[in-house]
């Protein structure tokens, strides 16, 4: 059976500000389904944005918090702070660790949208990661497509 796609009928954009503690997690699962909704879209995509190049979006588990920090531990082996191959470290040792851990997890998520809600599974949540330590505003752009 194949069926016909709908073209895309309607975009929307909206934009959250975060403010974060410092290193660590942000869910802003909600900010972003609120935005979806506001868009009025039934079916089609999300398309989330962090304006910045030392934190990242990422989908992880919401249920349990052990998860996020073995993350946290495991990225503080993988990419320490202050070693000394890094050049770029205007800001204190964990700048360039923050820009490498930014790179590696991804400044945007793209989610799928039906009936007007995030299609994410039951233990996802959308979570902005600060690899700084100092806290920081952060800006996200949502940029809902559909129909």
């Amino acid at each position: 059976m194949t069926t016909r796609a709908k073209p895309v009928e309607h975009v929307a954009q909206a934009s959250i500000s975060i403010h974060s503690l410092g290193r660590g997690f942000v869910e802003v699962t909600q900010q972003v389904a609120d935005a979806v909704a506001a868009a009025g879209v039934h079916t089609g995509l999300v398309n989330i944005f962090v304006q910045h190049t030392s934190c990242s979006l990422i989908i992880s588990e919401n249920a349990d918090p052990a998860v996020r920090g073995d993350l946290e531990r495991w990225f503080a082996r993988a990419v320490p702070d202050g070693d000394p191959i890094y050049r770029h470290d205007a800001e204190g040792p964990d700048d360039m660790p923050a820009h490498v851990r930014a790179i590696l997890t991804g400044v945007s998520l793209v989610v799928p949208v039906h009936g007007g809600k995030l299609q994410l599974g039951r233990w996802q949540g959308i979570y902005l990661w600060e690899h700084r330590h100092d806290a920081h505003k952060r800006q996200i752009t949502v940029t809902v497509l559909g129909h």
